[in-house]
This record gives structure tokens, sequence and C-alpha cells, in this order.
């Protein structure tokens, strides 16, 4: 059912997935096409805060923290999944795997080299916040329209 808060958690997840798609872009190669990358990841804000956060809203402070906390990190780890798989893709098309197992354990070592480029602190702290203020928004909009 569509309440305040779902559409607080929806809106606010997309605007941070598009603030960390822009912080994420400049430390990528060289050269990397991006193609749909902002739009998949505020895509993928939306529905995280639509189908996740929005449904968990009205515990409290602490409670709205943790919620805006791992609704961020559920987003980023579907992120990295999609984004392994995209590529993975790009590149089975170009032959260069073996077999099928081989191209899905592909996913995964991409998704992981993905993590720990995106893992330092121009993307982390801004992550780490912005989930903190969506957690807090979406409680907030729980409170003024029910």
């Amino acid at each position: 059912m569509p309440t305040g808060a779902r559409l607080t958690a929806a809106l606010f997840m997309a605007l941070v997935a598009f603030v960390l798609s822009g912080q994420v872009m400049p430390l990528m190669p060289e050269g990397t096409d991006f193609g749909f990358f902002t739009h998949i990841n505020m895509v993928l804000g939306v529905l995280t805060g639509w189908i996740y956060m929005g449904k968990r809203v009205g515990g409290g402070l602490v409670p709205a923290i943790n919620n805006g906390l791992t609704g961020v990190a559920l987003m980023v780890l579907w992120a990295l999944f999609i984004q392994g798989a995209w590529e993975m893709f790009s590149l089975a098309m170009r032959q260069r795997y073996g077999g099928p197992f081989e191209a899905l354990k592909a996913i995964f070592d991409l998704s992981l080299e993905y993590a720990f480029v995106i893992g330092v602190p121009s993307v982390l702290i801004p992550m780490v916040v912005g989930g903190c203020l969506v957690g807090l928004l979406a409680e907030s909009a729980h409170r003024r329209w029910p």
C-alpha cells in the first residue's frame, strides 16, 4: 500500500544512488563506458526505498537510522551484483569464458572488484550519511503522513 514513508524513502534513496554514482564514476578506469549506470542505480534506490525501507518505518530514532543504513547497504549490494552481471554479459559476448559456470563465477569476481573500488572514504562517508538521513526522513514522513 502506498504511504508517505514509502514515497519519501524511494525518492531519497534514488537521490542517494545518484550522488553515490557520481562519486564512483571518477574512481573507475579511464575510458569506462557507463551507459545506464546512474539510471540503473537510481531505479535500485527507488525499489530499495519503496519495498524494503518503506515497510520498516515506525520504530523510532535508532531503528530509523538502522533502517537507513541497512537500506543503503542493500542497495549497494544489489548494484554491485547487477553491474557485475552486466559486465559479465559484456565479456561473455566476446567469448571470454570457457563455460557457463565460469561466467557465473565471474559475476561475483567482478562484483568483488567493484566493491574494492568503491571502498574508499569519498564513497563510504556519503553512503553512511545518506543512509542515516533517508532513514530519518522516512521515519519523519511516517509520523506526518501515516
